[in-house]
C-alpha cells in the first residue's frame, strides 16, 4: 500500500511538473509601434492573424505583449528596454523609430521590423540581402515613380508639389529626398512644410498654400497620425491631396497607390513564425511588398477641385465614398 501510495505521489508529481511546464510553455512575442494609426494597426493585426493561421494562438501556445509609444520617441525607448527585460521570443517592431529602439536595446532577442521604409539608412542591418545580427524585417519602401505616374495622370500640369514631413524621423527623411530627386528629374518642384510632432501638421499644411499645385503625403508617422489636418486645407484650398497609403483615402485623401498594409502585417507574422521555428534573422533577407492597390475617393477630388477620370475610377481596387 505504501508502495502504490509513493508510485500514486510520484505520477501526481510528474504530472503537476508537466502541467508547470505546458504552463510556461508559450512562445512569448512582443510588438511595439511607434503611433497608432490605421495603417500600422492594419499590420498589427496582421501579425497577429498570420501567426494564428500558422498555430501560434494568443492564450493557447501563444502570450502577446503589444504596446505603442503614441509617437513619443522616449515612451518607444522606455517599451523596448521593458520587453528586452522580459526575454520574449521575438520583439516586433513597427515603423522606423519603434524598430530603432528595439534595435539599441535588442542584443541577442531576435527582432523582425515591419513599415520601415529604408533599414540600410535607418542602421537596421547591414545589407538587404544579408541582415547580418539578430534583427530582419518586411519593408514598406514606397514606389515614388509609379505615385508620381499617378499624380500626373490625374493632374498633368501639376509643376510643384508640396509634401509634409518631420525632419526628425529618419524613415520620412529619406522618403523626402528620394521624393524631391524623382520630381527634379520629372522637371518639378518639391516644396516641405516640416511638423516634428502632431500638432504642427496642420499648420505645416497651411504653409504650403499658394506656393503648391497639389499635396502629396509619404508614409511619415506623425503625418499620418494627423491626415485629417492635411485634409482639411487641401478642401479649404481646393489642394488635391494624394497620399502614399491607402488607408489615407478612406480619411479624405484623393487618390493612393499603396500597400495594404494588413496584408504587410501578415508577411511581418509569417517571418516571425519562421523565428520562432528556428530561422536564423542573420541570414533573413529584408523582404518588401510587391503588389499595389489603387483606390480613389472621386467625392474628395470634387471637394478639393478636381474630377476624377472615369478610366481612373474604373482601374480602381476600391473606390471611396465620402460625401459629407
Amino acid at each position: 500500500m505504501a508502495k502504490k501510495t509513493l508510485r500514486t505521489l510520484i505520477g501526481a508529481s510528474l504530472l503537476a511538473a508537466a502541467s508547470l511546464v505546458q504552463a510556461e510553455d508559450p512562445r512569448v512575442v512582443a510588438i511595439t509601434q511607434i503611433v497608432e494609426h490605421p495603417a500600422l494597426d492594419s499590420v498589427h493585426q496582421g501579425v497577429k492573424d498570420e501567426l494564428a493561421e500558422r498555430g501560434y494562438r494568443e492564450g493557447e501556445n501563444l502570450r502577446l505583449m503589444h504596446e505603442s509609444a503614441q509617437g513619443n520617441s522616449a515612451i518607444a525607448s522606455q517599451i523596448a528596454r521593458k520587453f528586452v527585460g522580459e526575454s520574449p521570443d521575438v520583439i516586433v517592431a513597427i515603423a522606423t523609430p519603434s524598430a530603432q529602439t528595439v534595435a539599441a536595446a535588442a542584443r541577442e532577442i531576435p527582432v523582425v521590423f515591419s513599415a520601415v521604409t529604408d533599414p540600410l539608412s535607418a542602421k537596421l542591418v547591414k545589407s538587404w540581402e544579408e541582415p547580418g545580427a539578430n534583427i530582419t524585417g518586411v519593408s514598406d519602401m514606397l514606389p515614388i515613380e509609379k505615385h508620381l505616374d499617378l499624380l500626373q495622370r490625374i493632374m498633368p500640369d501639376a509643376k510643384r508639389i508640396g509634401t509634409v514631413y518631420n525632419p526628425g524621423e529618419a524613415n520620412a527623411v529619406a522618403l523626402v529626398e528620394l521624393l524631391e530627386e524623382r520630381l527634379a528629374a520629372r522637371g518639378m518642384e518639391l516644396v516641405k512644410g516640416a511638423a516634428t510632432k502632431t500638432s504642427e501638421v496642420l499648420g505645416a499644411a497651411r504653409s504650403l498654400v499658394g506656393k503648391v499645385d497639389a499635396i502629396y503625403l509619404t508614409t511619415d508617422n506623425t503625418v499620418i497620425s494627423a491626415a485629417e489636418a492635411v485634409v482639411s486645407v487641401g478642401e479649404r484650398s481646393r489642394i488635391p491631396v494624394f497620399a502614399a497609403d491607402t488607408a489615407t483615402v478612406e480619411r479624405g485623401a484623393v487618390a493612393a497607390l499603396g500597400f495594404n498594409y494588413y496584408n504587410h502585417g501578415r508577411q511581418t507574422g509569417a517571418m516571425v513564425a519562421r523565428i520562432l521555428e528556428g530561422a536564423d534573422t542573420a541570414t533573413m533577407p529584408v523582404e518588401i511588398m510587391e503588389e499595389l492597390d489603387l483606390f480613389v475617393n472621386p467625392a474628395a477630388g470634387e471637394r478639393m477641385g478636381i474630377t476624377l477620370s472615369e478610366d481612373l475610377i474604373k482601374d480602381a481596387k476600391e473606390v471611396v465614398k465620402s460625401d459629407k
